[in-house]
């Protein structure tokens, strides 16, 4: 089994993209983003031991990132994020699942990571 990168590949470059992070590396079983002075990979290793992530297992839960824009540009990503590959979590808490206090949206991909998009409410 060998997980397809262009499906990565495709919905972390949609969102990183849309967070403000430009392409930084191409190569054929990975790319890089980069914003500034940070930067994420996304590459295929040939020693897959699964195949799929789980949140729920020991390793990484989710990445957090601020969304630049406030509450009309989270809207905008959580409504095209089928699109790309994501579905929102926790639907009947959106946008305080974090708690009444915390504005984001959680979404996971198709291969089973997460993400957290913050925004601050004015």
């Amino acid at each position: 089994w060998v997980p397809d990168l262009g499906r990565a590949v495709l919905s972390w470059g949609w969102l990183l993209e849309r967070l403000g992070h430009e392409l930084h590396q191409d190569w054929p079983t990975g790319r890089s983003w980069r914003a500034g002075e940070t930067y994420l990979v996304v590459e295929q290793s040939p020693a897959l031991t699964g195949d799929r992530h789980d949140r729920m297992l020991p390793g990484l839960n989710h990445l957090a990132f601020h969304v630049p824009g406030g509450r009309t540009h989270l809207d905008a990503l959580v409504g095209a994020a089928p699109e790309h590959g994501w579905r929102l979590l926790f639907p009947d808490r959106h946008p305080h699942a974090g708690g009444p206090e915390h504005c984001a949206a959680y979404l996971e991909n198709v291969d089973g990571f997460e993400v957290e998009l913050v925004v601050e409410e004015s």
